[in-house]
């Protein structure tokens, strides 16, 4: 648990950096709203993002689902609520299969001294100490017989289980730079060497049962590596080994170690990982309130996910969402303490397992999704929210733009709506509330870049954030749950046609609704 040394050192850490964050230049107000321009001033001028994501991101660091780390930043949460005079509390939703990683070392040992950059899955048992040996490839060719054969031949080995890359360098570097004809066979040869590895693993079970099948014949380790299509960046995610460590290399390490094999060089290879299982562990969603003054059983829902993977902090999946609406509620609370209708704030539990804190809050929570008045969820990395879709929810169109229509003029004008929107966008927290027709729409943000680099990846750390943007994304929620707080009307649930599914032709059918599910299937 962070102290209260350790925060007072952290604060005086982030005001010599404050230097570096760069106030927006001066905004148009569109009206002489004393709530909008304060708020203006206490976000924008007077941000306390930097802070909050150095003491989130750098001495929390990454809150995988059933981790201390997790219950670390809950507990961080909770206390800033509280120094803020806001009400806040844990609410159990489940349990999950505790786990902590400790250290990890991977080094090859032959045909050369090598350290390699490698992460661990998470769920990956340990290996008790180091643990050297050779490493092997699912050979060619292999029928029902030899594939047994092989089996038996693995035990104590390390075993590469996914196709390598034959090139690490990013797409749009070879669109810029190289001939078009070279492109093409890059990508066909990377078709066809996927094609291949597919068939080695054809007779071990295949991409779905092979980890299953080597982990149960005794390997010492399992080999992957989920390249991101960028530069030096990974997808880091979970194993289910039960006996076997369990390590994502890099794109160009995992790569070495094939060719060498494949070119006929014996490889050997020491690991040492720590890695602790904790039993059952309790999960919660920490929901934090400003009572409403007129209309207590209506609601304005703010959310984000607090949850990440692993493989790096979580910056910005999904810190800088945490962030965002931390700070729009500290920002609500000194511009606007006394609400017309509630508002409430989700850091939900477990998105990444599935968005399993925000649904079991819709379904335990039938007296908020009755009252709600509209639902904003920012998940989506750093940069300005740069559009709102209304999901598909008609009467969005007749209350989000008015409450636009206060924002600065320039910061509304890098906000596009689309509205009624096509729900373009879905597995993030706002689906739980939108499958079940409830008006719950994300702050969107440029979408390419975090894709290919940060979203769950090893690269996704406090350096990629972008203070201006951050700051901006948490002043424009506030503003918007001001706006929507204030709204005589409430919004409707009247639901638009969705657009035509390209492969059938014939509308888009609503989402539906999933239980929460609310234990680890380990």
């Amino acid at each position: 648990m962070m102290t209260n040394r350790s925060i007072r050192r952290s604060a005086l850490l982030l005001f010599a950096l404050a230097a570096y964050a760069c106030p927006l230049s001066a905004q148009s107000f569109t009206t002489d709203d004393a709530v909008i321009r304060k708020l203006y001033d206490e976000g924008i001028n007077k941000s306390q993002t930097r802070e909050l994501a150095h003491e989130l991101i750098d001495v929390v660091g990454p809150r995988l689902a059933g981790s201390s780390n997790l219950a670390e930043a809950q507990d961080w949460i909770l206390a800033k609520y509280a120094d803020w005079g806001i009400s806040a509390q844990r609410e159990q939703y489940g349990t999950w299969s505790g786990w902590e990683q400790g250290i990890l070392h991977v080094d090859m040992l032959e045909p050369r001294v090598s350290t390699l950059e490698a992460k661990l899955l998470a769920w990956s048992p340990g290996t008790d100490g180091p643990v050297t040996g050779d490493v092997v490839v699912p050979p060619a060719g292999m029928d029902a017989a030899s594939a047994a054969r092989w089996l038996k031949s693995i035990k104590g080995k390390f075993v590469l289980m996914s196709p390598p890359e034959l090139m690490c360098r990013a797409m749009q570097e070879l669109e810029a730079n190289a001939r078009p004809e070279t492109i093409e066979r890059l990508k066909e040869d990377r078709l066809a060497t996927g094609s291949a590895f597919s068939e080695r693993l054809r007779a071990i079970g295949g991409f779905r049962r092979s980890t299953s099948v080597v982990d149960s014949a005794g390997a010492a380790g399992i080999l992957t590596s989920r390249w991101s299509g960028g530069w030096g960046v990974n997808k880091i995610f979970s194993t289910s080994s039960e006996r076997a460590v369990a390590i994502d290399l890099s794109c160009e390490d995992y790569g070495l170690l094939y060719r060498l094999i494949e070119g006929g060089t014996p490889v050997r290879i020491r690991v040492n990982a720590e890695a602790t299982f904790t039993g059952t562990v309790p999960q919660f969603n920490v929901i934090g309130r400003i009572e409403g003054s007129e209309k207590p059983n209506e609601y304005v829902l703010l959310g984000a996910h607090l949850d990440s993977w692993h493989g790096a902090t979580g910056a910005t999946d999904n810190g800088t969402g945490t962030i965002t609406m931390l700070e729009a509620m500290r920002l609500l609370r000194t511009a606007y303490p006394n609400p017309k209708r509630t508002i409430i704030v989700g850091h939900w539990g477990a998105e990444e397992m599935g968005t399993i804190g925000s649904t079991a809050f819709r379904e335990d929570h039938p007296e908020v999704m009755q009252g709600l008045q509209i639902a904003f969820n920012q998940d989506n990395g750093t940069w300005r929210a740069e559009k709102i879709e209304g999901q598909g929810m008609l009467d969005v169109a007749a209350h989000l733009p008015a409450w636009m229509a206060a924002v600065p003029r320039e910061m509304a004008e890098i906000v596009t709506l689309e509205l009624p929107g096509e729900q373009n966008n879905g597995g993030s927290d706002h689906s739980s509330f939108l499958c079940a027709k409830l008006p719950s729409l994300r702050l969107q943000s440029p979408y390419d870049e975090y894709r290919q680099y940060t979203w769950h990846t090893n690269r996704d750390t406090y350096d990629k954030i972008v203070f201006d943007d951050l700051a901006f994304n948490a002043t424009l929620a506030a503003m918007l749950a001001y706006r929507a707080s204030e709204d005589p009307e409430k919004v409707g649930r009247e639901t638009a046609l969705l657009p035509a599914d390209p492969r059938t032709g014939q509308p888009r059918e609503w989402r539906d609704c999933r239980p929460a599910r609310r234990e680890s299937p380990r």
